[in-house]
């Protein structure tokens, strides 16, 4: 087995991320390529939990005239979160991973109900375990989700896969001297005001000392070169662990 700095791990996708090209929707060939990179990592005896987002089917009500509020519509985001885990599913199962859905929301018919202490027996058999339909609840983000399950998962680390090289100060695909930070504290994302994850996730992830990578998912090799502790994108920590 190759030396990995993270055992287990909960991988977090924006659903953004699917479209590839797209303007909506799911493409097919970036469900592929992330199902082959989640093999590899899988393949060197890392245990993958994965949280995927639903923002290529359904953004929120955040800038909505369609007349649905905001619990209706964080109840449609959910639904969206589960289509994009099935697909996900699909694919990884297509390139011979063993894989299992858990939904926040009871769907027995095509996913199995999120129970802690199942998900990560799933994760000990080697199974790549998807946390779809966020936490369940209204008014919490998939980032929150994806730290929740994290937590309750006792995960290693969150790696929040973007299509960026980690965490900049100002949007790097919009300037092109925006700053990169290789390390960086909870709380300086927190007073800079920088749009990593919602402030409930840092928060949380903050209480439980647990580390956040965020990286370019779209660079082949990135992922498995994060797991056996390479310096790729940006890590967030505790402000008194980071080497400056």
């Amino acid at each position: 087995m190759a030396q990995l700095r993270y055992k287990r791990i909960l991988l977090k996708l924006s659903g953004e991320a699917l479209m590839g090209d797209r303007e909506y929707g799911i493409d097919d060939l970036v469900l592929r390529r992330y199902a082959e990179e989640i093999k590899a990592v899988q393949a060197l005896g890392v245990e993958v939990g994965i949280v995927i987002g639903g923002g290529n089917i359904y953004r929120g009500v955040e800038n909505s005239t369609d007349g649905i509020d905001k619990v209706t519509g964080d109840h449609m985001g959910m639904l969206a979160t589960v289509i994009n885990a099935l697909a996900l599913q699909s694919a990884l199962e297509h390139v011979g991973l063993r894989t299992r859905c858990l939904t926040a929301i009871n769907m027995e018919r095509i996913a199995e109900p999120y129970i802690r202490r199942r998900a990560i027996r799933h994760l000990e058999k080697g199974r790549v375990t998807i946390f779809a339909a966020g936490t369940g609840n209204p008014y919490f983000t998939t980032d929150t989700a994806a730290v929740l399950r994290a937590v309750e998962i006792q995960a290693d680390a969150i790696l929040k896969g973007t299509r960026v090289d980690g965490i900049f100060d100002s949007d790097p695909e919009k300037n092109s001297a925006a700053k990169h930070f290789p390390q960086i504290s909870y709380s300086d994302i927190l007073k800079h005001n920088l749009k990593v994850m919602d402030l409930t996730a840092i928060t949380l992830s903050q209480e439980n000392k647990l580390p956040i990578i965020v990286f370019n998912m779209n660079k082949p090799g990135n992922l498995t070169k994060l797991v056996q502790g390479e310096l790729v994108g940006t890590r967030v920590q505790e402000a008194s662990t980071i080497v400056r």
